[in-house]
């Protein structure tokens, strides 16, 4: 890792994927920019169809983390069950490309102690644009992260099917990111950089270094 710590740092994180169609154009504005990310994947969605797009977030030097298996509200599950949905997770992207995630980050960002008991990965929240919410322009999405975001944090948008408008505004968030002086890593460079450990019972990360 060839990364100044001394740099403004900040961790771009995408949720729900993957999608043949928009994560695929998400790794294109990553890969002309410079950038990596973090994705959150969601277990169900994961088969041998987007085996080649997992081989290449990993190439491009993103990382690949735990979103669960349902997206379901976890909150209202037993432990087996919480178990379950990041166990099988893990599996499935364990099978395809033989990478273990690191990171889990709760479905509608829901938690409770139960969850916090069952799942041994740190939980990763982080600033949003509501880009799940089609109303929201690229404009919109771009201007809150290029008026929001400071040193540390992490930011999350989603490489849902159909989210076009999240690519567009990647046009203006990573460039305009990249000359406020920010550069982007995966969350567990962040953590690694920081010198923070993640690993803190009843956690919910947004920033690492406050």
């Amino acid at each position: 890792m060839n990364i100044d710590a001394t740099k403004k740092l900040i961790a771009l994180t995408f949720d729900d994927g993957p999608d043949l169609a928009i994560t695929p154009m998400v790794l294109d504005k990553l890969e002309e920019y410079g950038a990596v990310a973090s994705f959150f994947l969601i277990g169900q969605n994961i088969s041998i169809d987007f085996k080649m797009i997992m081989e290449r977030q990993l190439r491009l030097g993103c990382e690949l983390c735990n979103h669960s298996w349902t997206h379901p509200f976890m909150d209202s599950l037993s432990a087996e069950e919480i178990r379950k949905q990041v166990e099988d997770t893990n599996h499935i992207i364990e099978e395809m490309v033989g990478v273990t995630p690191k990171f889990f980050r709760p479905p509608y960002i829901v938690t409770n102690d139960l969850m916090y008991e069952n799942i041994g990965l740190p939980f990763i929240s982080g600033g949003s644009c509501n880009d799940w919410e089609e109303a929201v322009t690229a404009d919109q999405r771009a201007d809150k992260f290029l008026t929001t975001v400071k040193e540390g944090d992490i930011i999350f948008m989603h490489d849902l099917p159909g989210n076009i408008a999240t690519v567009e505004a990647l046009d203006r968030i990573l460039p305009g990111l990249l000359e406020k002086g920010y550069v982007f890593v995966t969350v567990s460079q962040l953590f690694e950089l920081k010198g923070v450990n993640p690993h803190v019972k009843y956690k919910l990360w947004t920033n690492v270094g406050d």
